[in-house]
């Protein structure tokens, strides 16, 4: 049982690298997060289906929010796409946007929790998620609170996993011999 972290920034092929770690693996779990698209977002929808396309047709999909449960449950190999969209989806749901103390016990709990069932995983699992970190600082304070908190998400996933690979530009940058920085 390995577990895999997959950072990268947008268009950066991060899923599609995530996607070649299990490709060979029949029954996949592909848990997709993020939210789901209901018709109001075209460019969404693309997106997603973009996705949904290029998986194997032995893979099997699950729309959910619920990672920790997914995981402890999981009898097969699993890929979540992605962290990002999740966290986006837990601000949501909690609708701390505008609470930025909120939004951080939210997401600890949430992360912890995620943490604690990533460590207990008795299956493979690859997990893909956006590394913000290294941009412009958001001019908005919803935009600082996603990058903030997705970064202290990133570093404690990355912190427990066996395997940390960076896409850049198409290209993959194995970070799993690093030293970890403690929080």
């Amino acid at each position: 049982m390995t577990t895999t972290l997959v950072l990268g920034g947008a268009r950066s092929g991060k899923s599609r690298y995530a996607e070649q770690l299990l490709r060979d693996r029949a029954g996949v779990l592909y848990v997709a997060p993020g939210p789901v698209a209901d018709g109001t977002d075209p460019e969404w929808a693309d997106r997603l289906a973009a996705h949904r396309a290029r998986r194997p047709a032995s893979w099997q999909t699950l729309e959910t929010g619920d990672l920790a449960g997914a995981l402890r449950t999981a009898r097969r190999p699993v890929l979540i796409d992605c962290l990002a969209t999740w966290l986006t989806r837990s601000v949501d749901e909690a609708g701390a946007w505008e609470d930025r103390d909120r939004a951080g016990a939210h997401l600890g709990a949430l992360t912890r929790e995620l943490v604690t069932a990533w460590r207990a995983a008795t299956v493979d699992v690859v997990a893909v998620t956006n590394e913000v970190g290294m941009a412009v600082v958001p001019a908005t304070a919803s935009g600082r609170l996603f990058r903030d908190e997705l970064g202290r998400l990133n570093a404690a996933v990355s912190a427990v996993s066996d395997r940390v690979a960076l896409v850049v530009a198409g290209r993959v940058l194995d970070l799993s011999g690093c030293p970890v920085v403690e929080p």
